[in-house]
This record gives C-alpha cells, sequence and structure tokens, in this order.
C-alpha cells in the first residue's frame, strides 16, 4: 500500500479507494455493502451539492443522526470541502442539541428522520438548511416531522452522475493537515459541554499510530454499536477500517439483547468496540451466576487453578456467542470492572483495554490482546509523548500529560478553558491519574477531579472502591462520593437478582425493602474488609434508580456527589 500522500481524512479515502476500491465498505447487518469505490461516488456528489447549497471551506455542518451507513458518507463530504463536521450524539437532550446548533454556527444540519423532532422546534433560526440523512434531502422550512419521514429520496443530493463513479477530484481539493475537520461536544462527567476541536492531521495521525499496534485487514468485519458521533467510535471503529479496506456493519436499531444476538450470528464479527458495560452485564448476569450456583462451584472459584478452568469454559461459550472469529474485542471509554477482566483475561477472551480521550483524537495508549497485562491499558502508542506531573514520589502516582499530534487545537470559542489544559508546548493535561511500570506500561487510577483527599493525606480513588462494589452480584453499579469528611457510597442495587433471591424466602413487599437495605449495610461492612483503612465507608445510600451517564456511560457523577445527593435511602448504620 502507498503511503498517504498527506495527513487528510480526502486524502486517506482516496488512498483507500484506489487501494480497495471493490471491496466492502459499509452496510446494514445483512445488508447489500457499498463498495469504497461506490462510497467516493456518493462522497463527491454529496459535497457537490452541499457546495451548491452554499457549503464552503470554514463553515460547520452538524451531524445528528443513529448508526447507519450514510453517516460516513455525509462526514467525508462535508470534510472534503474543507467544512468541519459538527457530530451531535442522539442521546444529547433537545436542550443541548440546540446549544450545541448555536453555538457552533452550523450552516446544515444533517438529520435523521428519527432524530429530526429534537431539532425541529428552533424555528430554523440557527441551522437555516436542513438536509434528511435518508436520501440526503433537502429538507423544506416549516417541515414537520411526519412531512420529514415521507421526503422523496430520488432527487436527493448524493445523485451521482453518469461516469462521475470513479471521479476523485473531491479528494484534490486545498484541503490542509491543519485544517479543522471536526468539532465534537463532550458531555462529561463534570456537567460542562466542550467543543473539541479535531484537525485532519488528528484523526489521520490517530489513525496511523493505532494500525502500528493492531493489525487490521481487508478480511476483517466490524461489528459498529457505539455512536459514530463519538470520537472513539468514528476513529477507532470507522476511519480504522476505512484505512485497510474493511467492512463495517451497522445495526438498524439500538444494541439490546434481542438486536445484538442476531447480529453477531449474521456478521461473525473479527473486530468489535464496547465500553464496559456490555461486557461487565454479559459477566454479571449470565457467567457469574452458573460461576456461583452452589457451595461446590463458589468453592472451587476460591482456588485460582479451578478458577481458571472454569473462567476458560465459560469464555469459550461467551465467544461463541459473539459469533466465534473475534480476534480484537476492544474495551475504552470508561474502566472495566476488575472481576470482569478477571474472566477474560483467564478465559483467553481476545481482549485489550484503551486509554484515550476526545481531545486526543482518542487514542492514547492500548496493545493488541496478545500483550495485554491485567489492570493496564498498555503503552503508549507510537509517536506520541506522555509524562506523569505532580507524581508522588513512593506510589508513582502522578497526573497524565500527552503531547503529540493526536492532541486537540483546543476548545472552541473558549480560549480561557483551552489555556487551562493545552500548554504553548503543546502538553495537554488529561485531569486523569495513572502510573507507568518499568515496560512503559499505562495504569489508569482515576480522575484527578475525583480524587477524595483522607484525614491524614491520604489519595482516596472512590473508582477503586466502586470496583470492590461492583463486584458484587447484588450491585449493578455504584458511586462513592465524600461528604462532610466521610466517604458515602450510593448502590444501584441489582434488584432482580435480590427480589428473586428474597421471594424465594417468602418475605412480603414490604420485607424484602427492609432485607435488601440489611443486605446493602451487611456489603459495607465486607467492602471496609477488603479496603484500606482510610478509603472506608462510614454510609452506604440505596439508589433506587441508574445512574444518570455520559454517551461513554461513565456515571455524571457531579449529580450525585455530596448535598447534591438526595435521591437514596439510607441503610442501617
Amino acid at each position: 500500500m502507498k503511503p498517504i500522500e498527506k495527513k487528510t481524512l480526502p486524502a486517506l479515502l482516496r488512498r483507500t479507494i484506489e487501494t480497495y476500491g471493490e471491496r466492502p465498505a459499509v452496510c446494514w447487518v445483512g445488508g447489500t455493502p457499498v463498495t469504497y469505490r461506490e462510497f467516493g461516488g456518493r462522497v463527491g456528489a454529496l459535497s457537490a451539492g452541499l457546495s451548491a447549497l452554499g457549503v464552503s471551506a470554514g463553515d460547520r455542518v452538524a451531524i445528528l443522526s443513529e448508526n447507519r451507513p450514510e453517516w460516513g458518507i455525509a462526514h467525508f463530504a462535508v470534510t472534503s470541502l474543507g467544512a468541519i463536521a459538527v457530530p451531535i450524539l442522539p442521546d444529547f437532550h433537545t436542550d443541548e442539541i440546540r446549544t450545541i446548533l448555536a453555538h457552533s454556527e452550523a450552516r446544515v444540519l444533517i438529520v435523521s428522520q428519527k432524530q429530526f423532532a429534537k431539532a425541529e422546534g428552533d424555528g430554523g433560526l440557527s441551522c437555516p438548511i436542513r438536509v434528511r440523512m435518508e436520501g440526503f434531502v433537502r429538507i423544506p422550512d416549516g417541515s414537520t416531522a411526519e412531512a420529514v419521514a415521507a421526503l422523496p429520496g430520488s432527487d436527493g443530493l448524493d445523485r451521482t452522475p453518469d461516469g462521475a463513479r470513479d471521479d476523485l477530484s473531491w479528494a484534490s481539493r486545498p484541503v490542509r493537515e491543519e485544517d479543522t475537520a471536526a468539532i465534537i461536544y463532550t458531555s462529561g462527567t463534570t456537567g460542562h459541554s466542550k467543543g473539541v476541536v479535531l484537525t485532519h492531521r488528528n484523526f489521520v495521525f490517530d489513525t496511523l499510530a493505532t494500525l502500528e499496534i493492531q493489525r487490521v485487514t481487508e478480511e476483517d468485519r466490524f461489528l459498529s454499536i457505539l455512536p459514530l458521533s463519538h470520537c472513539y467510535e468514528f476513529t477507532i471503529g470507522f476511519l480504522i477500517p476505512l484505512a485497510k479496506g474493511a467492512c463495517v456493519h451497522y445495526l438498524d436499531k439500538p444494541p439490546v439483547a434481542r438486536v445484538l444476538m442476531p447480529a453477531l450470528e449474521t456478521v461473525r464479527p473479527t473486530v468489535m468496540l464496547t465500553v464496559p458495560l456490555i461486557m461487565e452485564k454479559v459477566y454479571k448476569n449470565s457467567v457469574l451466576p452458573k460461576l456461583s450456583a452452589n457451595g461446590l462451584m463458589r468453592g472451587l472459584m476460591k482456588v485460582p487453578f479451578t478458577r481458571r478452568i472454569l473462567h476458560r469454559a465459560a469464555a469459550k461459550k461467551v465467544y461463541r456467542t459473539f459469533g466465534g472469529k473475534l480476534h480484537f474485542y476492544g474495551i475504552g471509554g470508561a474502566k472495566v470492572s476488575e472481576d470482569t477482566e478477571r474472566f477474560l483475561r483467564e478465559g483467553g477472551f481476545p481482549y485489550a483495554i484503551g486509554y484515550g480521550l476526545t481531545e486526543t483524537s482518542p487514542m492514547v495508549a492500548g496493545c493488541t490482546p496478545r500483550l495485554t497485562r491485567f489492570r493496564s491499558t498498555g503503552p503508549v502508542i507510537p509517536g506520541v509523548e506522555i509524562r506523569l506531573e505532580h507524581q508522588d514520589p513512593e506510589t508513582g502516582e502522578g497526573e497524565i500529560y500527552v503531547r503529540g499530534d493526536n492532541v486537540m487545537a483546543g476548545y472552541y470559542r473558549d480560549p480561557a478553558r483551552t489555556a487551562e489544559v493545552l500548554s504553548p508546548d503543546g502538553w495537554f493535561r488529561t485531569g486523569d491519574l495513572g502510573k507507568l511500570d518499568k515496560d512503559g506500561y499505562l495504569y489508569i487510577m482515576g480522575r484527578a477531579k475525583n480524587t477524595i483527599i483522607g484525614p491524614n493525606g491520604e489519595n482516596i480513588y472512590p473508582e477503586e472502591i466502586e470496583s470492590v462494589l461492583n463486584r458484587s452480584e447484588e450491585v449493578t453499579e455504584s458511586l462513592v462520593y465524600e461528604e462532610e469528611g466521610k466517604l458515602v457510597a450510593a448502590v444501584h442495587p441489582n434488584y432482580e437478582f435480590l427480589h428473586r433471591e428474597l421471594e424465594a424466602l417468602g418475605l412480603t413487599k414490604e420485607q424484602i425493602g427492609h432485607a435488601v437495605r440489611e443486605r446493602l449495610e451487611a456489603m459495607r461492612h465486607r467492602v471496609n474488609a477488603s479496603v484500606s483503612k482510610f478509603s472506608r465507608i462510614t454510609r452506604i445510600v440505596e439508589h433506587p434508580e441508574p445512574f444518570e451517564k455520559t454517551p461513554t456511560h461513565k456515571i455524571k457523577r457531579f449529580l450525585y456527589t455530596g448535598k447534591r445527593h438526595g435521591k437514596g435511602k439510607e441503610g442501617k448504620q
């Protein structure tokens, strides 16, 4: 494969078309794939259509859609013009979407009919031109969601003229590596969305550097289940297969079990990217109950040798459930629970954990499944530097700073916040705490802002205590925070497991509620027996509803910490 002429998205796609033009590029699960040559033809036609609507270099074009084959075509059509894509997560609230449209000053909104209702109420003031994703048809002013769904698709902006299928002139426009390719608005655990400005160089550098640590070929099949509007899925789950001529398959419904299971059987993916929640659910709901079904099994699980045998047998079944062809199961976005990773590792499941942020395009560290180390994200990817600031001389832990061509240009229209995290010499302050082993493997300890200082100056990482809590079958998720100098744990119980077990004892509804609180208090004592003295929980709180989360399934801690948490029921003291 010839070297890429310059690190821009159009140049990356052009090289793929010239090398893998007749290979399948994207499709629905079970559908007919679009080849890379056809993909390029539609990109060229849509970019010409957008240009006719007045879109030019530097203009912002928002994309609001669930994952679908047209999503990548839209993104490339925008960026090949030198315009700037503004991907919007479909999970964002209507108010957040309208704020993003206004803040980015998007001239055009490309929106799927499912998402149109979220944007139809702003009167067209913030986004004067709208295009339906299905068929790339212009949406008339004043249209309702029903009218958008009924628009014909035959006169779309991506009509490819006869003879234009092989026309790659769109890839030769004067787009520079340092030009902005996208503004990605994050919704983090702190509650303040930021517009992360990423350049063409950022995306392409991170794609090529990541490919140096994990082999992908044109024979690979990716099953996409994370939102393309998030940097993790866009770079690793879309640009990487595109760079190597692999095919990406998309679900036409959310990836719940009844949709995902048949899709896995149909596609038999070789590569998948996920967040920890997916495998944690598989482990806790399907694997763990069988491995703790009786006293004998629980006894065998306490012995490392027999536990590894049981994990390997269980992991083989899970592997077959995922199609039986995976060679890379990537986990990112948050820290996976210790018990789940131990199961994957001892079971021989081909997993790897990556570390990165939207601000780093996203990958910073990672490795192949055969090189993983327990609880580590792996070494830093080629061409990227990290250093640990304010390092603890005893533990080696410090705040992670990153420098490289994957680091963002800044936050859009926010110089003050940019200056807080980005130094003049290019070092980006991640806000994450980590440490390195002697071989350069990175271990993430938690968020610097989440760290609690103990009474004697000890660093307390709430994520580590939460990991201990979440090991229990009785817990779905948890959050540890400080209140009046004491550690408090808010726990969302696994009500299905608890009620099934307690109902079998013949307890009434009222008795079950009381028993759940007693179980939580007993859990507090078990956890306190297994953590450092300064990390012991003073109080445990029942949180009846699931915690609200970011798009990468991290709990929005700011909603629940300290006195702002008031939704739970306290356990006995």
